[in-house]
């Protein structure tokens, strides 16, 4: 053989070779949700971002139309063994206790100084709101902004150890980063308390504050040596959960969803009203089966109750989300 010939198929052999190998690296890094295990939920969610966002598709949805609200709690962080919001009344309950001496005897505010949450927080909705207001209120936005802000950077989750902000789901992280990329502008929509949200969320998921909605107490201006202040008050203002995500979403955002994500029962009529809609829609559900490396959970929890959202999922065809099979890790690698 002559020798410019076996360069040529040397040349030849290496490009073949160098092709297959490009192939599966490309596919590989191609794949917008790396920590989904390959199956239906994550192919629902893959089929759908590319059947909206294809010009040539009978179902395309211009770039200022594609809409998505996310839950936070146990869609988006992790809510067992309680809600982090509460854990932070919880905390505040403590720091405040030296200024609040007739918390001693009082409940349930007694309890909770004595250790016994379990107690202090049997009296249901009635007891949690005592505490909400006792801790939430009484300082200006921008005391509480710092308040938030100091927690969140020092606070452990009791089981991990790990701050809060590490305690969020590496697949969902994916989802919202996927979005994004292919022009979505993403939302929380959340039954938290808007302003305890607002000092972190753009730092851990890349949401800004005016993208976040969620349940309010009441604020009164006030002008404070000359300064233009917002105080809160030990009012509830709005409650954003079950009916009241609907509203706040047209209050807020002003713009049906054409995706929503959740994991309870809080979440339904949010996913009802984005799946009413025309046009191609989306809803999600992640559901919490795994009790090895988060919790299982569903239909008689007291914290993200899934039961007649997950009823109505499997009725109409919505996707839900089996976290022990469909994920390959939970939370991002420790820092």
């Amino acid at each position: 053989m002559k020798p410019h010939c076996l360069l040529n198929t040397v040349v030849s052999v290496a490009f073949t070779a160098f092709v297959l190998l490009l192939g599966p690296l490309q596919a590989h890094a191609a794949d917008p949700l790396p920590s989904w295990n390959e199956g239906e939920a994550k192919a629902s969610i893959i089929a759908f971002v590319e059947q909206v966002t294809d010009t040539q598709s009978a179902a395309f949805v211009p770039a200022a139309q594609r809409i998505a609200t996310f839950d936070n709690d146990g869609t988006l962080w992790v809510e067992q063994p309680m809600y982090t919001q509460l854990a932070f009344a919880l905390d505040r309950v403590k720091a405040l206790a030296p200024q609040r001496p007739e918390w001693k005897t009082q409940e349930p505010f007694a309890a909770l100084l004595k250790g016994d949450t379990k107690g202090a927080l049997a009296g249901g909705m009635e007891a949690v709101a005592k505490v909400l207001m006792a801790t939430h209120a009484g300082m200006t936005t921008d005391e509480f902004d710092a308040i938030v802000s100091d927690w969140i950077t020092t606070a452990r989750h009791p089981v991990s150890g790990r701050p809060y902000t590490e305690m969020v789901y590496q697949p969902m992280l994916e989802v919202l980063d996927y979005l994004r990329a292919n022009e979505f502008k993403v939302f929380i929509v959340s039954g938290g308390g808007i302003e305890f949200m607002r000092p972190w969320t753009e730092a851990v998921y890349g949401i800004p504050p005016e993208q976040v909605v969620g349940s309010s107490i009441e604020t009164q201006f006030e002008l404070r040596d000359g300064k233009g202040v917002l105080v809160r008050q030990p009012k509830v203002g709005f409650v954003d959960d079950k009916e009241g995500k609907p509203v706040a979403i047209n209050l807020h955002i002003g713009q049906r969803p054409i995706a929503a994500f959740g994991n309870s029962d809080g979440d339904l009529q949010m996913l009802q009203y984005t799946m009413s809609g025309d046009g191609a829609r989306f809803a999600l559900y992640v559901h919490h089966t795994d009790a090895e490396r988060e919790w299982a959970y569903d239909r008689e929890s007291h914290v993200g109750k899934f039961d007649k959202g997950l009823d109505e999922a499997k009725a109409k065809g919505w996707t839900v989300v089996d976290m022990k099979s469909d994920w390959k890790t939970i939370y991002p690698p420790v820092k």
